[in-house]
């Protein structure tokens, strides 16, 4: 049951909380800053317009099983997107009661939110991948996906929004992604639909999408000027199969098309695990060569690009990539195999 008094609580106890719970990363943002840097100041995603009492966001993280990315199709990776979706929500539905029980009212949002009054495509009243930035947890990459350190952009991340002030982590500074100069992401894309730290999303999501929303209505306006054979035919149709799949198991409606997060070299599970099998890209031509080099050009003329802009450069990382943050982790991850095989060769012996 809830308490009445009110327990102190620091940013500290919710991130320790967090990953006794199963969160594979947890950071803090705070809401006021949240509302004074919207992503899209005239669609703001605000926390402010969800509760006014709202004063810390406490993002989590959890990760993409690799495996999923070293398969031939999609449907694996698609499954295990929901898998792991479900398993966060979880979390931070535990986390939110366990700070409540402590006196500091909390909620969760939706991890996955559409609402289409605000603005057309996946547009909710807050942005996951924003929220993990202001939070600490990473930076866009080029296609906009936010990228951690230790897992790339192979993540999800979900929010819990609370009425106690917790100290904040600020956005890292250093641009995470690679760049213009590595524009994996970009030769992978089926679509053609990374831009420069930009995406277009119609064109992701007829990949990401395969039996998406817009999907279904195409082929509902299809039906309903269908003749009697036309129906028939169209109720016996592999799209209608997919439609009925999708909504049992959310296969081919709703998922991440796995490519740029595949080939994406940001992460020790990168290292660890897809480097031998991602360093070729089927995808590759020299039209997208020539596009990437034409971004990296555009960048160092300083040349106008909105993806850069003083508004959006401060989610992509206004100090530009050095590759310092992912030096710390893979150093942090090789002390803790070291330790880790010390450790068992110690048991061993005794």
């Amino acid at each position: 049951m809830p308490r009445e008094a009110k327990s102190a609580l620091t940013a500290s106890d919710v991130k320790a909380k967090a990953l006794e719970l199963g969160a594979d990363l947890v950071g803090i943002a705070s809401a006021k800053v949240l509302n004074a840097f919207p992503p899209d100041p005239r669609y703001p995603q605000t926390p402010e317009r969800i509760s006014p009492r709202v004063k810390s966001v406490v993002v989590i993280v959890q990760h993409i099983p690799v495996a999923a990315f070293r398969c031939k199709q999609m449907v694996p990776v698609q499954y295990l997107d929901m898998i792991v979706l479900r398993r966060m929500d979880k979390v931070a539905g535990r986390l939110a009661m366990w700070m409540e029980e402590r006196g500091h009212p909390s909620f969760v949002t939706a991890a996955q939110e559409t609402d289409w009054n605000m603005k057309r495509a996946s547009y909710g009243y807050l942005s996951t991948r924003h929220l993990g930035i202001e939070a600490g947890l990473g930076s866009f990459g080029l296609e906009v996906n936010i990228l951690t350190p230790e897992f790339g952009p192979r993540v999800y991340l979900t929010g819990i929004l609370t009425e106690v002030e917790l100290e904040a982590d600020g956005p890292m500074q250093e641009q995470v992604c690679i760049g213009e100069g590595c524009s994996r992401c970009l030769y992978s894309c089926p679509g053609d639909a990374v831009g420069h730290f930009d995406i277009d999303k119609p064109a992701c999501a007829e990949f990401a999408q395969e039996f998406g929303y817009m999907t279904v209505t195409a082929m509902l306006q299809k039906f309903a000027k269908a003749d009697k054979a036309g129906k028939m035919q169209m109720l016996t149709s592999r799209d209608l199969f997919g439609f009925w799949q999708g909504i049992l198991r959310v296969v081919g409606s709703f998922g991440d098309c796995p490519r740029c997060l595949a080939v994406c070299p940001v992460g020790v599970d990168y290292h660890a695990f897809l480097a031998d099998d991602q360093k070729h890209i089927p995808e590759k031509t020299p039209e997208k060569v020539a596009l990437g080099q034409k971004f990296k050009q555009s960048r160092k003329n300083n040349e106008e690009i909105p993806g850069l802009n003083d508004w959006n450069i401060r989610w992509v990382g206004p100090a530009g990539y050095t590759g310092q943050a992912a030096k710390t982790v893979r150093q942090n991850f090789r002390d803790e195999q070291k330790r880790l095989i010390q450790a068992a060769e110690s048991a061993d012996g005794e």
